[in-house]
This record gives structure tokens, C-alpha cells and sequence, in this order.
């Protein structure tokens, strides 16, 4: 089993907010949702079954409206890829477009993250952790809710298995330093970018139409690409 050194969690990284569901989306929650999605709970996943006709596993976390998600799994459907959100319009779109591209290899989980990682996934499982652009939580009052610290440096590094790696994108440089440092800092990660901790951007992530922007108008954007040693 994963060593859980902080088994209890009261800070959020996300504030769950309820939007409005449009039509589509609503119909797609009742109608895919059990095809596509997984329900949390306090056991583990028998990824065994899940995966059997699968070659590798990658979890993303907060998919947004899926775009990144159904991106990587069309081009790459010999990975189950698992993604986790909590907004329900989000899921509701994805859903969607898991069923209109006919995607057999995306399953959803609508639940925090952390707690997904910490009861749901079993040890060794995963190939690759992906986290596209989190809140970054700008205000340093709010650094404490940043996703990526020791617990999830210690969970992450609990559920890949032997050679898999985590990559995080952000367009925020002080959450790309922030986020640079907790790796560097741990042995159990190889740095797989520069000194820095920076990598290119690998060619499986998609670029977003607002990344695109941001990146014409001179804004930055930080990949970072950490394998378990």
C-alpha cells in the first residue's frame, strides 16, 4: 500500500464552484456518465481490468473541459487515461466529446485529487502524472492551497511505477519555480529538463488556442517533466 504520511487533508487546492450546466451537458452527465465514469470511493480501482487491453495507464488531473484529455487519448489509444475534476460542467463537455470521437480509452473520476490518489489508485499503477496549468493560488497568503507540495510529491512518486514520470505545465513563473523546486529537491525524481528544472514542451501535450494567445502576446509558459528514479 501507498505510505499516506498525511492521511487527513483540510486545505483545498480547488474552490468547487457549481456553474450552470447547459442542456448538453447535463444530458451527457445522465447518459455517459455510466460508460465513462468512475464513481469515488474508499477502495481501490481494479486498474487490472480497467487496463487489460490497454499498454499503459496516465492520470490527469483537473482536466478542465477535456480538451488536453480527449487531445492525448485520440492520438494515443493503446494508454487508459484516467481524469479527474470536479467542476460538473467540464465533465459534462468532455463527456461529450469522449462519445462523439467514439474514445474507449478515457475513464472520468469527479472528486478531489488528492483523495483520488490517496484511496482510489493502487500503488505502482500509473506511467505518467499529468498537471496542465493549476490554480496556481497567486497570492502568497494562498501558497498553502498549491496541489504541488511534499504530500503529492510523496503520493506521486507512491503510485508511478518504476521509470514513469509526472509533467506539469503552468503559465504562472513563480508556481513554475515554485513547482521546480519540490522536485529538485527530492532524490526520488530525475530532472529531466534543464538546470533549472525546465523542459521543452513534449510533443504529446496539446497547445491550447489560449496558450497560444498568451505566447503571441510574449507570456511564458513552464514545463516541468520529473521521472521516478
Amino acid at each position: 500500500m501507498i505510505e499516506k504520511p498525511h492521511a487527513l487533508r483540510s486545505i483545498k487546492s480547488f474552490v468547487r464552484r457549481s456553474g450552470r450546466l447547459t442542456p448538453g451537458q447535463k444530458s451527457a452527465l445522465d447518459l455517459y456518465w455510466p460508460i465513462y465514469g468512475l464513481d469515488f470511493g474508499q477502495q481501490l480501482l481494479d486498474l487490472d481490468k480497467l487496463s487489460s487491453d490497454f499498454q499503459a495507464i496516465k492520470l490527469e488531473i483537473g482536466i478542465g473541459n477535456g480538451d488536453a484529455l480527449i487531445s492525448m487519448a485520440a492520438q494515443d489509444t493503446q494508454s487508459l487515461y484516467l481524469g479527474i475534476e470536479v467542476h460538473q460542467p467540464g465533465i459534462g463537455r468532455c463527456l461529450n466529446n469522449i462519445h462523439n470521437n467514439e474514445l474507449s480509452n478515457i475513464r472520468l473520476i469527479a472528486h478531489d485529487a488528492v483523495e483520488v490518489m490517496q484511496h482510489m489508485l493502487p500503488a505502482i499503477s500509473l506511467d505518467r502524472i499529468l498537471l496542465f496549468f493549476p490554480d496556481p493560488w497567486h497570492k502568497k497568503r494562498h501558497h498553502k492551497r498549491r496541489i504541488v507540495n511534499q504530500q503529492f510529491r510523496d503520493l506521486a512518486h507512491g503510485l508511478l511505477k518504476p521509470g514513469g514520470c509526472v509533467h506539469f505545465a503552468t503559465d504562472w513563473q513563480d508556481y513554475a519555480e515554485h513547482m521546480a523546486a519540490e522536485l529538485l529537491s527530492d532524490k526520488r525524481f530525475e530532472n529531466h529538463g534543464d538546470a533549472s528544472g525546465f523542459s521543452f514542451c513534449p510533443a504529446y501535450r496539446p497547445v491550447t488556442h489560449f496558450e497560444r494567445r498568451g505566447r503571441n502576446l510574449g507570456h511564458g509558459v513552464w514545463d516541468l517533466v520529473f521521472g521516478k528514479t
